[in-house]
């Protein structure tokens, strides 16, 4: 029985280097006093090297090469190989009692979209995997390095929100911008590409305008991911930066309409313009207020304004006589926007109900992949 651990085959026992040199003594016809003797080591020594009680040090590896002829690399490979199967054994006798632990991840999404391997059958294995995952070396670990990071986000009434899955939909955002190329990340470019960007609100089919979108930031030195939603985590999107010189924006596929996702970029944007590069900013409500709310605020107008100037709505508003499919579809082509971002301004301030108008919003179908 065997296990795969990033790549590089484990076997499930090794025996120790005693069971080859008790085998060597035995062929030569060596007694333990003789080869004792003969290395000048004590022969309580060889005697506990062959039980696997003391370990093959590398001068002792070089006398055993010059006594028995096995080369001292042989010894040395032996020996770390069975101290290396103590600790492994060990430690998965140890994460065995970690079931409670593993269970706080939504395991089973987590592997419905590829982002971990399946050893649910082996609560071991699939503690380790998990741990593979995020790039910590222990649950503890985890606790110290995540949890911490869990803590920045705002909390909603309506939503149970899990630390756990929402770490996991974070790391999964940082694994995916590693693979983008980005070039150093520049403020005024990455301004002007926002005045770009927003013309791509017009654009209905998610492939023609994702690439492009994505192209755009990457120049701009931001890396653009969307990650599907996990139970526990009801994230609309989160910004942060993975280097001083590299950012990350990461939007969930919660919202299905193009006033949700255009807005939810938009604020984040904001966040990588306007805000300090120590801090994560993960959005799970539009309605519910942090203790990061001025900051959050201040995002919420940058997208706002950014999309639909206040003074332009404003001006409109005051001259259309009822806000009807024509009327907000033609408003919304004159500022080239979607109609569906005007429908979801309307709905924000109240001017409309907000069962009004929503044929006018652009549904995505997204792919729940990883």
């Amino acid at each position: 029985m065997t296990s795969q651990f990033r790549n590089t085959y484990i076997p499930s026992s090794v025996s120790p280097p005693g069971d080859t040199l008790a085998e060597l003594l035995n062929e030569k016809g060596m007694s333990q006093k003789e080869f004792a003797e003969r290395c000048g080591r004590p022969e309580k020594t060889i005697n506990e090297i062959i039980k696997g009680k003391a370990a093959i040090t590398p001068e002792t590896a070089l006398q055993f090469e010059r006594v028995l002829g096995a080369p001292a690399e042989f010894w040395n490979t032996r020996e770390t190989h069975y101290r290396e199967y103590l600790v492994r054994k060990a430690e998965s006798e140890r994460l065995q009692n970690e079931k409670n632990w593993l269970n706080k991840f939504p395991i089973n999404q987590m592997i419905k979209f590829g982002w971990i391997r399946d050893y649910r059958k082996n609560t071991a294995e699939q503690v380790i995997e998990v741990l593979n995952y995020f790039g910590i070396a222990s649950p503890e670990q985890w606790d110290v390095d995540w949890k911490k990071t869990s803590t920045a986000f705002r909390k909603s009434e309506k939503c149970k929100n899990s630390p756990e899955s929402i770490s996991a939909w974070l790391r999964r955002g940082e694994l995916k911008a590693s693979e983008i190329h980005c070039k150093n990340y520049d403020k005024k470019v990455f301004e002007s590409a926002l005045i770009e960007i927003r013309k791509l609100t017009t654009e209905s089919d998610p492939h023609i305008f994702l690439p492009i979108l994505k192209e755009k930031c990457s120049r701009s030195g931001v890396a653009l991911v969307f990650v599907p939603n996990l139970q526990g985590a009801p994230v609309s999107g989160a910004a942060r930066w993975l280097t001083p010189d590299k950012a990350l924006i990461q939007l969930s596929i919660r919202h299905k309409t193009d006033d949700h996702l255009w807005f939810s970029f938009f604020h984040e944007a904001a966040h990588i313009l306007l805000h300090s590069k120590k801090r994560i900013f993960i959005d799970l409500s539009d309605n519910e207020i942090n203790k990061f709310c001025d900051i959050e605020e201040e995002a919420d107008q940058f997208a706002s304004e950014r999309l639909i100037p206040a003074k332009i709505l404003t001006n409109w508003i005051e001259g259309v006589r009822n806000f009807s499919a024509d009327n907000v579809s033609a408003f919304a082509k004159s500022i080239r926007v979607s109609p569906g971002i005007v429908v979801g301004r309307l709905q924000h301030i109240q001017k409309i109900p907000r069962e009004n108008l929503n044929k006018l919003k652009v549904r995505y179908e997204w792919e729940q992949q990883a």
